[in-house]
């Protein structure tokens, strides 16, 4: 059986193993996922933490933690297996103030 790939303006037919090759060696999509980050100062830098997979990172700014901690996540996705990901993954969770007597 063939099957058309379209890889090009001009349609080529490959065989099936071919086809996917090709489509194998595409660059991929990246999903895009919105995670929390919690940035707090530590003496004179700022740390960065993400709790849904408990990461963290810093930097001498607020800006430049909230960088590497979109950093340090992206290689984490990129190179956690799919298993890992689950372990770590805390979707249900619950950011609030809460007021105490003191």
């Amino acid at each position: 059986m063939i099957q058309i790939c379209v890889e090009s303006p001009l349609p080529l037919a490959l065989d099936h193993d071919q086809c996917i090759s090709k489509v194998l060696s595409l660059p991929r999509m990246k999903e895009k996922r919105e995670l929390t980050a919690i940035i707090e100062r530590e003496d004179d830098a700022y740390v960065a933490l993400c709790p849904e997979l408990d990461i963290a990172s810093q930097g001498s700014t607020i800006e430049e933690a909230r960088l590497n901690l979109i950093e340090a996540l992206e290689l984490f996705f990129e190179h956690a297996s799919t298993e890992e990901i689950k372990q770590r993954l805390h979707e249900d969770f619950l950011i609030t103030r809460v007021q105490i007597a003191v």
